[in-house]
Order: structure tokens, then sequence, then C-alpha cells
């Protein structure tokens, strides 16, 4: 389950309509109620935290968002979207892994969700990872 206070504006979910379940973008969020605002390309609709979903991290998402990747002859894997870095021990183990942006390291010791990496992006760049070109 999601906590509510990991949710920002511009992050990916899963949010699921009486059984209907697609991807959105969160445009709002209603702090007293609890309540999230998907844009989920049909049409923008309020949810309720348990009627959302986490999206795992993995490279068809990192793809999706336009990340390049570039895999290292020590058997690293690194993928890059602009100046923001991400650096994988292993391939495909998103298990553990660092980030960077210019001088800000991070190493993640757990996995993590697609909106915790878009949060981390934003912290870091102050700008919304989405499937937007980033330069």
């Amino acid at each position: 389950m999601i906590k509510f206070n990991e949710i920002k504006t511009g992050d990916y979910l899963i949010a699921d309509n009486d059984g209907d379940q697609r991807l959105g973008e969160v445009t709002n969020l209603n702090h007293n109620e609890k309540q999230v605002c998907v844009d989920t390309g049909v049409q923008e609709f309020w949810f309720e935290i348990d009627q959302l979903s986490p999206i795992a991290l993995d490279e068809t998402q990192l793809t999706r968002l336009k990340f390049s990747k570039e895999s290292n002859a020590d058997g690293t894997v690194k993928y890059k979207k602009g100046a923001f870095r991400m650096l994988l021990a292993k391939p495909d183990d998103f298990s553990a892994f660092e980030i960077w942006y210019r001088d800000e390291h991070r190493h993640v010791m757990h996995p993590i969700y697609l909106h915790q990496l878009q949060n981390h992006f934003y912290e870091m760049t102050k700008m919304h990872l989405n499937e937007e070109p980033f330069d």
C-alpha cells in the first residue's frame, strides 16, 4: 500500500476504478480527505488511497521515461537522463543502486517504486520526471 505522504503531483501510479486498472499521473492532492486526483488518459478522477497501487521500478519504466542505458565493462549498468544518473551493480537488479545529479549522490539500499524514484529525481533536479524530454 502507498503512503499518502509519499505521493506528489506528477507521480505515476496505477488507479483502480471498480476493477479497471489504469496507469495515471497524479494531478492534485486533497490533504484533508487524503484523496488523490489521477489523470488516466480517459479522465481525471479522485481516488481513495486504497484504490492506488505503485508501479514497479524496472527497465521498461525507465525506457518509457526516456532514460538511455549504458552497459559498462565491469558488469554495471548506468541509466542516464540529462545530468541525472542511476547506477546498478548488476543488470536488471533494482534492489540497490546509486543515483546522482551533479554534486548530490544518494545510495538506495532497497527496492523502490517508480513514484519514489520520481520524488528523488524532483528533489535533486527540481524538475518532474515524466515522459517529456529532459535536457
